[in-house]
């Protein structure tokens, strides 16, 4: 039987999730910026909501094409607000609009957003010793300031355990618990 952790068995779609994607380390900017956009949707939510809905986020939001993205003008958001296959927060979306912009801003300093938000960790997952899912923070003093930064540069729906979620999926860290089959395929990569 393979040891998961205990978060990743609630439901097909979170075990897939868990076995393929979360903490491998992504370097590619519109995959960043997927789950960038998915985390601000999940706040106050549960994560099984948002992968439930991942494919209608991506046909509502073009396949999380942050340059058409930054275009979005209230008629637009309108739309987006009757999409009952996403989350129909205004905030959220609108968020979804202002971090596409800051997400171009970043790209133009930076070459990537990749560059910049792996530079937060030197380029190099952190990779973590949790026996319990228990031991997991909710969020760090590095997540609150990559958090800082983001609300400098003009992000929402970024702060300091949205920031930590997103380190998790995208590998900045390697959270899987110790007994977990993808906490040693990971920390070899």
């Amino acid at each position: 039987m393979v040891k998961r952790c205990e978060w990743g068995l609630n439901h097909q779609i979170s075990v897939d999730y868990h076995d393929k994607e979360w903490g491998v380390p992504v370097h590619d900017d519109k995959i960043l910026f997927e789950f960038l956009v998915l985390e601000g949707a999940q706040a106050g939510l549960s994560w099984i909501t948002i992968l439930q809905r991942r494919e209608n986020y991506r046909e509502a939001f073009e396949d999380f094409n942050y340059e058409k993205i930054a275009k979005y003008n209230e008629k637009k958001i309108a739309e987006l607000l009757q999409n009952a296959g996403i989350i129909r927060n205004k905030l959220k979306i609108r968020s979804t609009v202002t971090n596409a912009q800051a997400f171009i801003e970043v790209r133009k300093e930076f070459g990537t957003f990749d560059k910049y938000i792996w530079s937060f960790v030197e380029n190099k997952s952190i990779q973590n010793e949790w026996k319990t899912l228990r031991e997991l923070p909710a969020k760090t003093e590095l997540s609150e300031k990559i958090s800082k930064d983001l609300k400098k540069r003009g992000f929402r729906f970024v702060g300091p355990t949205i920031v930590y979620a997103f380190m998790q999926a995208v590998g900045m860290v390697n959270d899987h618990t110790i007994d977990c089959f993808r906490y040693k395929e990971l920390k070899k990569s």
